[in-house]
């Protein structure tokens, strides 16, 4: 963990003085009952900002110009009226978004933004009214929002390109084995979060950097980050960018939790791809991990199934015995430095590991509901021993891939 003198000094750095450039929300109120429910936004200026409503689960998503969120501690847990919860965050660069969690089918009777005037701030207002089940109509096709930022893949050469260009001509090919980390969450979606404040979406990128960088210096693997910052990076387009770079290897990186209600978990788990999940835990993780597109205000639509083609569906075996192969060897090597969960190894139908031509593996590195977990990832000594371990694996794994891709002398 840094000392509290270090980030003291972080924060008076002049990198910070860009963040300044952004609007500021510095406070937000709900009021209203069942009925009719006002969200205020407070501003320190007025911007541009684009509210429609989602169902199935019933969701209002305000689309606004990137803002830095000052807001009190614990804004947006618990609502009230028609907002249940709300959360907000950083959902492409450049662009912020807020989404309520309806507690019923409603409308948007009213979104604004007022100037300051009178000695008050700027605002964002929303008004909301319940509406019947029956009468209740989510936003058409062409009033969606924008599309997120497409995947930030690279190139064979090691250069960042849109997933949408043209590959460059003329680069020497780079033939080291690609491995994606996929830090999980980011932006608008937190993940799970300790009941001390630390997020999930801050600690698995923490980690993933060191990972990145641990791999990195052995200099055998191209490592691809799917994000990098505090963005939000919707499922498909994660697996996009395994199979876009031609992955060797695809590890999502994440934390998990347990309300009090069902016991105090502990340890790392490792996940790898099944129809069927090997237990009720690993079920009702993979059903959390796939809303999470939905969490960020993402209308759920079903992407087109993959032609039927035996081809694809024995690459799809062939790839699931690789990762089933590198998860008991990750395992392995963790568990000489990590605690890990009584059942280590497990398998569901995570969204994120749908890559039929990747081997792809998901680590719950611990549970933030549980104390010595979390202090474990708060640790930066835990980190590198963690990080080594996971390096370890990969190195592993993929060595023989770097030896038969060697040129021959």
């Amino acid at each position: 963990m840094v000392p509290a003198a270090a980030v003291a000094v972080e924060s008076q750095r002049p990198q910070l003085a860009v963040a300044a450039a952004f609007p500021v929300a510095s406070d937000v109120r709900v009021a209203g009952d069942d009925r009719q429910t006002r969200f205020i936004l407070d501003l320190d200026r007025k911007i541009d900002a684009r509210a429609f409503v989602l169902g199935d689960p019933y969701r209002v998503v305000v689309d606004i110009p990137q803002v830095t969120f000052n807001l009190p501690a614990g804004s947006g847990t618990a609502g009230r009226g028609l907002i249940r919860a709300f959360r907000y965050g950083l959902v492409m660069p450049g662009g912020s978004r807020v989404v309520f969690d309806l507690s019923g089918p409603a409308k948007i009777e009213k979104s604004y933004v007022m100037e300051a005037a009178n000695g008050q701030p700027a605002r964002l207002v929303v008004e909301l009214a319940a509406v019947e089940r029956s009468a209740f109509r989510p936003s058409h096709p062409g009033d969606e929002p924008p599309q997120l930022r497409p995947a930030i893949v690279a190139d064979v050469s090691g250069t960042a390109m849109e997933t949408t260009g043209s590959a460059k001509t003329g680069k020497t090919v780079d033939p080291r084995p690609v491995v994606v980390i996929d830090p999980g969450h980011g932006g608008v979606d937190n993940g799970t979060q300790a009941a001390t404040g630390e997020s999930e979406k801050s600690l698995v990128l923490d980690f993933a950097k060191a990972l990145r960088d641990r791999i990195e210096k052995s200099g055998k693997f191209r490592v691809v980050m799917t994000r990098d910052d505090d963005t939000f990076v919707p499922l498909g387009d994660r697996v996009k960018i395994a199979r876009t770079n031609m992955a060797a290897l695809f590890v999502s990186i994440h934390a998990d939790a347990l309300p009090k209600r069902e016991g105090d978990a502990q340890g790392a788990t490792i996940y790898t791809l099944s129809e069927k999940a090997s237990d009720a835990e690993a079920e009702k993780l993979a059903e959390a991990e796939n809303k999470a597109d939905a969490i960020a205000g993402i209308n759920l639509t079903e992407e087109p199934a993959e032609v039927a083609d035996i081809l694809i569906d024995l690459t799809q075996r062939e790839t699931r015995t690789f990762s089933s192969r590198f998860a008991k060897m990750l395992a392995t090597e963790m568990k000489t430095v990590a605690r890990m969960h009584k059942h280590p190894l497990k398998s569901a139908g995570f969204k994120v590991l749908k890559a039929h031509d990747v081997p792809s593996v998901l680590v719950e590195l611990g549970y933030v509901s549980n104390k010595d977990d979390l202090q474990h990832l708060v640790s930066e000594s835990w980190r590198s021993r963690t990080v080594g371990s996971v390096a370890q694996a990969v190195d592993a794994f993929l060595g023989k891939r770097v030896v038969s891709a060697s040129p021959s002398n």
